[in-house]
């Protein structure tokens, strides 16, 4: 069993089982990755793979369990490619960070240029998506951490460090009736059309739930992925647009921003990476920039913690900042 043969078996994977893609990927020839996936299959002595003719149909339950196997150990090979970087000088490598529009644009540019000015031959990849993007990102390596907001249900495989938490702004137009200076209801609220965040596609929304609680149902008019565009929309008259807190600009000439923190629960930001990996020392120092809290002693011990729960604990008696 060699470490090329895993990587050809996780691209295949990876790739919905399309060979030619993975090969592409791998920059490498299509023969030569059905060869060596042959090879491997002949060595464990059974199939990875349900085949019909040529093609590759579906994993089978052992070949299952191999490819999960084999993503560990090729995170792990690249984990020790990473310490080597590091023992050789701390000061270079790469960070990719896979994130939303929300935290890109508001959050982290502050603490980007601070870590590029004590990191400055760290290259920075800065991937943005949804929170199902970014999770994908996470499936495929192509990122070292990930920073969203809630759905940590799709991260299992990551440690979770809670960063700040934030709450929804209402915005809209200067001369809008909302803008009136009193205190914000969801009737008040429910009866105008709203343009808000993309939904997420897994469990419930707790803007809905929100307006539940309330006996409402609010008007969705307009979703987008990030707070310009919403802001653009309410600009035009559309609605009214309900965006988070740090996304808003106080000395904006055309909106005017409602506080809906007594409305809606707060939000946690958080930073996550693979659990068991290794991270590197300028990881801590992007980890603490962004969340000066989370202290080195505690990212390890949060680090080599063995389930959500015990993160979880690590984190009870901290309070977080709000932005």
């Amino acid at each position: 069993m060699k470490l090329h043969q895993l990587r050809y078996l996780a691209a295949v994977s990876q790739n919905g089982l399309n060979i030619t893609a993975a090969a592409q990927k791998l920059h490498t020839s299509q023969p030569g990755v059905s060869k060596q996936i042959k090879l491997l299959e002949d060595e464990l002595g059974f199939q990875i793979f349900v085949r019909e003719g040529r093609n590759l149909t579906r994993i089978t339950p052992a070949g299952q369990q191999v490819i999960d196997r084999a993503l560990k150990i090729l995170q792990e090979a690249q984990s020790i490619r990473h310490l080597s970087t590091e023992l050789r000088d701390e000061g270079k490598g790469s960070l990719s960070i896979g994130t939303t529009h929300t935290q890109a644009r508001y959050v982290l540019p502050d603490v980007i240029r601070e870590f590029r000015a004590r990191y400055p031959q760290v290259r920075l990849n800065l991937h943005q998506g949804t929170s199902e993007q970014i999770a994908e990102m996470v499936a495929s390596d192509r990122i070292d951490c990930a920073i969203a907001t809630g759905s940590e249900a799709l991260f299992s495989e990551l440690t979770l460090l809670p960063c700040y938490r934030w709450y929804r702004t209402v915005i809209v137009p200067r001369d809008h009736p909302l803008a009136n200076g009193a205190r914000l209801t969801f009737k008040a609220l429910a009866a105008y059309p709203l343009i808000t965040y993309t939904f997420s596609f897994t469990g419930p929304s707790s803007l809905h739930q929100a307006f539940a609680r309330a006996a409402l149902t609010p008007n969705i008019a307009i979703t987008a992925r990030d707070a310009d565009v919403i802001q653009t929309y309410v600009r035009l008259g559309l609605g009214v647009g309900i965006v988070a807190h740090m996304a808003v600009d106080e000395r904006d000439p055309d909106l005017t921003a409602i506080d809906a923190s007594h409305m809606f629960s707060a939000h946690t930001t958080w930073i996550g990476f693979r659990r068991g990996t290794l991270l590197r020392k300028y990881m801590y120092e992007f980890t603490q920039l962004l969340a000066p809290h989370l202290d080195r002693r505690l990212v390890e011990r949060a680090h080599r913690a063995t389930s959500a729960e015990e993160v979880t604990g690590l984190f009870a008696d901290i309070t977080l900042p709000q932005r």
